[in-house]
C-alpha cells in the first residue's frame, strides 16, 4: 500500500533556498517522495556555516535541514548559469528560493522569466517580510522575526529580559506553511494546468503561530502578560515545582479541577471563590501557584506523575534531552532517523512524522556534500558529458570529489 512518504513521487523540486526555513520545506517535500535538487553556490549554502556543533567539519544544524536531497553546486553569477537553470526548470515542477525579493529577477531566473519556460512551474519564494510591502527589502532571520512579530514580548515571565524560543520556531513554522502552500498550488495546477508564484514570509508565519494570543489582543486591546510556563487562558496549566524537580500540569477542565485538589491534599481549593472557575483561577494565578506548589513539595515528580495519571489528570515531567532520548514513546514512534553524510559520517535527527509509525521518516538520502551530485543531476536533466565538462571548466558548477 502506498504511504504518505510517496505522496509527491514524480514531483521534481529545485531548492535554491538557504539556512533554515526554505531548506526545511525542501526537506519535507523530499520526505514525502519528491525528487529534490539542492542548488547552492560552489562555497555552499550559507547555512553550512551554522555551528557549533560540528561533526567532522560539517554543520549538524545544516544537516538537520537537508536530508533527502542531492546537491548541485552552481555559481549563479557566471555567464551561462541562467541558461543552465532554465534547462532544469523545463523538467521541474517546483522552484523554491529564499533570496531577498528581486534577487532572482536580477539573476534572470525570476518567476516571470521562468513561467515562459515552464507555465506549469510552482515558484515559491520564502522571505523575511514578503515580496511586497514597506518592509520587503529588509533582511530578517528567525530571531529578528521573533522580535518584530511580537513573539518575544510573550516569552518568559514578568521579570525576564527579552527572550526568544531557543529553537528556530519561526523558520520551522514557515517551512510547514510553505510546504502546505506548495502542495495546494500543485493541486490547483493539476486542475488548471497553470503554476503560480507562492509568496511565504517569516513575518506572516510568526503572526500565524501566535493565533490565539493575537486574536485575544484584538478582542480586548490588552497586551499579553508574560507568564512563564503558564497558558494565559487556563489554570492550572503550567509547570509546578516538586520535591525533586518540576512537573507540568493541565487540570483546568471543570471535572478535573476538584479531583486534582483532592489528590494533592486540599479539597477546599476547589470551592475557594478565588479558584472556583477557570476565569477566577487565571485572574488569581499567583495565589493558585503558591497554594498548589506548597502541596506538591511533599513528593517527587515521578510519584506525582503516577498518582495524577492514575486519575486521568493530564501531566508530564519537564524533560531534558537525556530524558527525551530515553523516552519509550520516542523509540516506539520511530521519529529519530539515522543517515550518512559523505563527510560527517553517521548522523541522527528527527525525521518526518507523517502517517502512522510504519510510514515514518523514510530516509532516501542523507544530507549531501556541496556539489556531491552535480554531474549526476545534470546528466539526468539531459546535459551531455561534454557540456558538463565545459561547465566545470568554466567554474559555473562544482563537483565534489569523493575519495574511495
Amino acid at each position: 500500500m502506498a504511504t504518505l512518504n510517496d505522496a509527491l513521487a514524480g514531483v521534481t523540486v529545485l531548492d535554491f533556498s538557504q539556512v533554515g526555513a526554505g531548506p526545511t520545506c525542501g526537506m519535507l517535500l523530499g520526505d514525502l517522495g519528491a525528487t529534490v535538487v539542492k542548488i547552492e553556490a560552489p562555497g555552499g549554502d550559507i547555512g553550512r556555516k551554522l555551528g557549533p556543533p560540528w561533526q567532522n567539519g560539517e554543520s549538524v544544524v545544516s544537516m538537520s535541514f537537508n536530508r533527502n536531497k542531492r546537491s548541485l553546486a552552481i555559481d549563479l553569477k557566471k555567464a551561462g548559469s541562467a541558461a543552465l537553470v532554465r534547462r532544469l526548470v523545463e523538467r521541474s515542477d517546483v522552484l523554491l528560493e529564499s533570496f531577498r525579493p528581486g534577487v532572482m529577477d536580477r539573476l534572470g531566473i525570476g518567476y516571470e522569466a521562468l513561467r515562459g519556460v515552464n507555465p506549469r512551474l510552482v515558484f515559491c519564494s520564502v522571505s523575511a517580510y514578503g515580496q511586497t510591502g514597506p518592509w520587503r527589502d529588509k533582511p530578517g532571520v528567525d530571531g529578528i522575526i521573533q522580535a518584530v512579530s511580537g513573539l518575544m514580548s510573550n516569552i518568559g515571565d514578568a521579570e525576564s529580559a527579552p527572550m526568544k524560543v531557543a529553537v528556530p520556531a519561526v523558520d520551522i513554522t514557515t517551512a510547514y506553511i510553505a510546504m502546505g502552500a506548495i502542495m495546494a498550488a500543485l493541486r490547483v495546477r493539476d486542475a488548471s494546468g497553470e503554476g503560480q508564484h507562492v509568496d511565504v514570509s517569516l513575518f506572516n508565519s510568526a503572526v500565524m503561530l501566535q493565533q490565539s494570543a493575537v486574536a485575544s489582543y484584538f478582542s480586548t486591546g490588552d497586551k499579553p502578560i508574560r507568564s512563564g510556563s503558564a497558558a494565559p487562558y487556563s489554570a492550572p496549566n503550567e509547570a509546578y515545582p516538586t520535591k525533586d524537580g518540576w512537573i507540568m500540569i493541565a487540570a483546568y477542565h471543570e471535572d478535573r479541577w476538584p479531583k486534582f485538589c483532592e489528590l494533592i491534599g486540599d479539597a477546599s481549593l476547589a470551592t475557594d471563590e478565588r479558584f472556583a472557575t477557570n476565569t477566577n483561577r487565571v485572574n488569581n494565578r499567583d495565589a493558585l501557584m503558591a497554594s498548589v506548589s506548597a502541596l506538591l513539595a511533599a513528593h517527587g515528580t515521578q510519584a506525582w506523575q503516577e498518582k495524577l495519571e492514575a486519575a486521568d489528570i493530564i501531566c508530564g515531567p519537564i524533560a531534558d534531552y537525556d530524558m527525551l532520548a530515553a523516552s519509550p514513546q520516542l523509540a516506539h514512534n520511530g521519529v529519530i532517523v539515522e543517515m550518512r553524510n559523505v563527510d560527517a559520517g553517521t548522523v541522527r535527527m528527527p525525521g518526518a512524522a507523517f502517517g502512522d509509525r510504519d510510514a515514518q521518516s523514510r530516509v532516501r538520502r542523507g544530507p549531501p556534500g556541496i556539489g556531491e551530485h552535480s554531474r549526476e543531476v545534470l546528466a539526468e536533466f539531459g546535459f551531455a558529458a561534454d557540456e558538463i565538462d565545459a561547465l566545470l571548466s568554466a567554474g559555473a558548477i562544482r563537483q565534489k570529489e569523493i575519495s574511495s
